[in-house]
């Protein structure tokens, strides 16, 4: 695939490879590491080699080999030495950095050849836990510094979905329901359509055999009335990420509007909630810090 150009600058470096921008200077300097080129103000601009050479440099360093050794080689001999390396190391560190290079360089191709070795040896959800999860985390702090643009996180988080949706139906290819299995409805509600989490805790329950009605992105509250009619007093489940504006208010809705017969537990996750006091909330609220607080409890 033909590369996109595209240029970082030095602290987008130091976000990618986690090696200080003071560093990488030194580094270029005195060992020529890097090759960047200059603006008319004189600022140094990487391309997606120079990114590509030091993740591999930073990989060789973080695994001992000497700044000064790696300098002596030619690209192509760090990379096949990353190669040899990579044999014996870390794949979840290999395999991050791979997913990094296909983000930057909206490289299907090489997220799918990435994914494809993972399964070799990993489930889905071990590729989600100990890979993807990871990742995310990276990817949100590369896009709150800059790093990256929103096209970048939204290339790779639809591939994510893609690899959640197929998975998804598998399970529910597969599923054997008991009759008096709890029913959970995932929804977020209006005007919140970060639905990554949510799609995730969707494949979590129907992996412990839970039966699932998944409803997506911006729900309105009162249009779950509805739903009660035909499946009594389910378990609720929303992510927040970016809405509602008050949270309390969307508490108070649904307590208003789904729970006049009878209390109907609602589960929240996400970084909106975090803020919300788990002692000030009504008794079928339940706060969860994380999604692997919730799934501990499912096994």
């Amino acid at each position: 695939m033909e590369h996109i150009k595209q240029n970082f600058s030095i602290k987008d470096l130091e976000h990618l490879s986690g090696i200080k921008a003071h560093t990488i200077r030194i580094w270029e300097k005195r060992y020529n590491i890097l090759t960047p080129d200059r603006t008319d103000t004189n600022i140094r601009t990487y391309d997606i080699r120079n990114l590509q050479k030091i993740l591999n440099v930073t990989f060789l360093n973080e695994h001992g080999y000497k700044i000064s050794r790696i300098a002596k080689l030619s690209d192509e001999e760090i990379t096949n030495m990353v190669k040899s390396v990579a044999a014996t190391a870390s794949r979840e560190n290999r395999a991050i950095n791979s997913f990094k290079i296909a983000m930057i360089n909206f490289d299907q191709q090489l997220f799918n050849k990435t994914y494809s070795g993972l399964k070799d040896s990993r489930s889905f959800r071990q590729i989600f836990h100990e890979i993807f999860l990871p990742l995310l985390d990276e990817i949100g702090l590369l896009w709150q510094t800059d790093t990256i643009n929103p096209v970048h996180e939204h290339f790779l988080v639809g591939l994510i979905k893609q690899k959640l949706y197929l998975n998804i139906a598998q399970l529910e290819d597969e599923a054997n329901y008991k009759e008096d299995e709890a029913l959970y409805v995932l929804f977020l509600p209006e005007n919140e359509i970060h639905d990554l989490g949510l799609l995730f805790l969707n494949y979590e329950l129907n992996y412990s055999g839970r039966k699932t009605i998944y409803l997506g992105p911006s729900m309105p509250i009162k249009d779950m009335k509805y739903l009660l009619e035909i499946h009594p007093n389910p378990k609720f489940i929303s992510y927040l990420t970016i809405a509602p504006k008050d949270l309390q208010e969307f508490i108070t809705e649904f307590e208003t509007e789904l729970c006049q017969k009878e209390k109907i537990e609602l589960k929240l996750f996400g970084a909106r909630i975090q803020t919300l006091d788990p002692m000030k909330q009504p008794q079928n609220v339940t706060i969860y810090k994380s999604i692997t607080e919730f799934t501990t409890g499912l096994e």
